[in-house]
């Protein structure tokens, strides 16, 4: 739950100053919202009322990013560099320091794993357009694998073509098997398709029909 108080001063912004006092937080942290104005009353005292706002703590994507991360990397004994750079619908968060190697894992299990985790802590308590997807690289290997994926999809679709026989991959991640369908969403001579259920779930090449 997004952390939120009420808070009252002679003045909205008094009010929203002593808010901002108790959660110890600055201005820019917070979304505002004034329940009540309040009134100054006769002469400044009688009927006087208090002003009343809401002072809502913005989510902080990268704060929270970096501090999963870096207790993650800190138990693994893992000396790194955490840059989060935060878009519009995306969390990008980049690693650098020495033995990443240890992080990317078999085939970048680890590397898929460190991310959905990530995802989870972002994402927490999120609504609607608040979600963030999450890409989490190190070493430049998202864009490694991605060509190498397109490339193997080229060669395995020349051989479908050649064979008329399906080709049916490794189980790989939905990120991986959007890349095959899109290195092969135009190609004139097969199709693709997955098939199996999560976390076996295959891509398949099949020549098309003529």
């Amino acid at each position: 739950m997004k952390k939120m108080i009420e808070a009252t001063g002679r003045s909205p912004e008094d009010a929203i100053k002593n808010g901002l006092n108790e959660l110890n937080i600055a201005r820019e942290k917070v979304d505002v919202e004034i329940i009540d104005e309040g009134s100054r009353g006769l002469f400044g005292l009688l009927g006087s009322k208090l002003a009343r706002v809401k002072l809502t703590v913005k989510k902080d994507n990268i704060f929270a990013a970096k501090t999963f991360l870096r207790d993650v990397l800190d138990s693994m004994d893992i000396k790194a560099e955490i840059k989060v750079q935060e878009e519009k619908d995306a969390i990008k968060v980049t690693l650098r320091g020495p033995n990443m190697g240890i992080l990317i894992g078999h085939r970048g299990e680890t590397l898929d794993a460190l991310q959905y985790l990530v995802s989870l802590v972002v994402n927490k308590d999120s609504e609607g357009d608040e979600y963030k997807r999450v890409i989490l690289d190190t070493e430049n290997y998202r864009q490694k694998r991605e060509e190498t994926l397109v490339k193997l999809a080229n060669r395995l679709a020349i051989k479908v073509k050649s064979t008329g026989k399906n080709v049916v991959l490794e189980p790989m991640n939905p990120y991986e098997r959007r890349v095959i369908h899109s290195a092969l969403q135009d190609n004139l001579y097969v199709t693709t398709h997955s098939e199996g259920d999560e976390p076996y779930r295959k891509v398949v090449i099949e020549a098309k029909r003529k």
